[in-house]
């Protein structure tokens, strides 16, 4: 049997760039015109200032960083439009931000007819439930998980999060976003004591359906890490 042959840094990079021209080729020239405008810029500040090698060597170096961050930015979303509407796909989203939080891998309420979940995430900003799901019954089951973690919790601020698309949901494209600007109510020791109170209540009976990721493939993880 042929060994497989290792992947290199660079083939991460191009998979990347294979994924946007795909979805979002307009971006790729978008990139392209970032980095030769930064270059530009460079010449004309060198030329400017009498220290040409210098000022290129700057632009070239700030044009890659440019083009990186668009990169991941725009891999990143298409990478959540592709999950957009899977079931467990609001849990693909919630684990590219877990530090600090205190996330339950497996919905913690959850209608199977109808595939409406109830995910729990513990941070600083206290209890965080977002719900998943296609019918309007998923605001009743948001409503009855955050009762019984009051129950647990009392005191404890518990935000209610509907991801999808309709009036006032969180579309998972926003949802770190939209997570990240909660405000700060507990500190480190205190998100570990709720976490531990609510773990009394489980998870719901039924798993997530595996293999739900929106970096299966990994081309912008592994291109920010640059390996």
């Amino acid at each position: 049997m042929a060994t497989p042959k290792k992947r290199r840094w660079y083939h991460n990079y191009a998979d990347a760039f294979r994924l946007v021209w795909r979805h979002e080729p307009a971006w790729i020239w978008a990139m392209v015109a970032t980095g030769i405008g930064t270059i530009a810029a460079g010449v004309v500040v060198g030329a400017l200032m009498h220290s040409m090698i210098l000022s290129v060597i700057t632009a070239v170096l700030l044009a890659v960083i440019f083009v990186l961050l668009i990169l991941v930015w725009r891999v990143r979303k298409v990478s959540y439009q592709q999950i957009d509407g899977q079931p467990g796909a609001t849990l693909a989203v919630l684990d590219e931000i877990k530090r600090g939080w205190n996330i339950e891998q497996e919905p913690v309420a959850i209608n199977a007819k109808t595939q409406d979940m109830v995910f729990r995430m513990v941070g600083k900003p206290g209890i965080v439930l977002l719900s998943e799901g296609p019918t309007a019954a998923v605001g009743k089951l948001l409503r009855d998980e955050a009762r019984r973690a009051a129950r647990v919790a009392p005191n404890v601020p518990i935000h209610q999060i509907q991801v999808g698309h309709r009036e006032g949901q969180v579309p998972l494209t926003k949802l770190q976003w939209t997570v990240k600007r909660l405000p700060k109510k507990l500190n480190s020791q205190e998100v570990a004591a709720v976490s531990k109170r609510l773990r009394s209540l489980g998870t719901a009976s039924l798993p997530i359906p595996k293999g739900v990721d929106p970096f299966k493939a990994r081309p912008d993880r592994k291109a920010q890490r640059g390996r």
